[in-house]
This record gives structure tokens, C-alpha cells and sequence, in this order.
């Protein structure tokens, strides 16, 4: 019996050793931002969604953000070789994006005002105040290339349960809770590569 418990130490002691994965704790938030996100449904998270700080997968330079379409991850990059990993849902395949970009603005409970294009395929989408049900959730950080409007967003949403999936019109959405995580961290002009 002691042997085996022994055994089953080491084991668990070994698999432990092994985890790179640390939570980040929940950011500060208003009393605005609690009272919407309440608002909004609660979903089931798998956790390896989760806000975690890993070992830097990446190799770009602190401060960078890197957005990996098929693993569903958003990677902010820390010093010491170290990032947050996010889960974010992407675009599917016909309305994905990829490239290098820049956070032109920020804005917190921002309106959506939904392109041309967009309204073209469905027509039943339109102009929506900030606030709970409002696609773009809790924060928007707009990206550019150079001075043009890629008209692609990281953003919080309101389908937190898709969260992991590729079904938006292209943008990367975050739970409310990690896009108001990034927006605290992140300044304008903060690089942006979605691969």
C-alpha cells in the first residue's frame, strides 16, 4: 500500500512539473461593465480556453499581439520570453483574415455599425448601441494597415459560447472579461499579426 501511494506521488509530483499554465486573475472592472456582462448569457467554458500565462510560442517581440486562426488562440506578449494566451473565436474560412496590422482605437461598449458588405449577405443586421447586446461586447480594438481601416476587430462578444469555434464574418472575438484583460494592457499603434 505505501509503494503505491509513493508511486502515485512521484507520478502526480512529475505531471505537475510539467504545467507552463498559470491563471491571470480577472481584471478590474466598473460597475457599468458588471451590470451589462451580467446581461449577457452565461455559457459552459472549456477551460483550456482560459486566460493562462504560458511560455512565449511565438518569438515576436513583447507588446506584439498574435492571433493563431487554427488553434483559436490570442497571444499577448510578455517579457521574459512569456504571454497571455486568450481563447477567441475567428472568422470561418470564407471570411477569414490574415495579416499584420495595427490598434488604431480603442473603444469601451462601442456601437456596431455593420459595412456594406455585411449587410449585403444578411440583411437583417444593423446599426446596434453599445451595450449587452451589442455584437462587439465590452471593448473593440480597431485594426488598421497603415492609415486604412482593415474593417477587422478584436472584440468582446455576446456569444460567449462560441467562444473556440470559426464562425464569425472575420473578426476575433474574446469573452468580455479577456478583451477588457487585453484593452488594459495594450496601448494604440500595438501590433497585431493574425496568421
Amino acid at each position: 500500500m505505501r509503494l503505491s501511494s509513493l508511486v502515485f506521488l512521484l507520478a502526480t509530483m512529475a505531471a505537475l512539473a510539467g504545467c507552463t499554465f498559470k491563471g491571470i486573475p480577472d481584471p478590474q472592472v466598473s460597475a457599468r461593465d458588471s451590470e451589462w456582462m451580467a446581461q449577457v448569457p452565461p455559457a459552459q467554458e472549456e477551460p483550456r480556453y482560459g486566460r493562462y500565462l504560458i511560455e512565449d510560442p511565438t518569438g515576436e517581440a513583447p507588446g506584439t499581439i498574435v492571433v493563431d486562426t487554427k488553434q483559436r488562440f490570442l497571444y499577448y506578449v510578455m517579457p521574459n520570453k512569456q504571454a497571455i494566451r486568450y481563447g477567441v473565436t475567428v472568422g470561418d474560412e470564407a471570411y477569414g483574415w490574415t495579416g499584420t496590422s495595427r490598434v488604431a482605437r480603442k473603444a469601451e461598449w462601442p456601437d456596431w455599425n455593420p459595412p456594406a458588405e455585411m449587410k449585403a449577405r444578411w440583411p437583417h443586421v444593423q446599426f446596434t448601441k453599445g451595450g449587452p447586446n451589442n455584437p462587439l461586447g465590452a471593448r473593440a480594438l480597431y485594426l488598421y494597415e497603415g492609415n486604412k481601416d482593415t474593417l477587422y476587430r478584436i472584440h468582446g462578444t455576446n456569444e460567449p459560447e462560441k467562444i473556440g469555434q470559426a464562425v464569425s464574418s472575420g473578426c476575433i472575438r474574446m469573452r468580455n472579461i479577456d478583451v477588457i484583460d487585453l484593452y488594459n494592457r495594450v496601448g494604440l499603434n500595438t501590433k497585431v499579426i493574425v496568421r
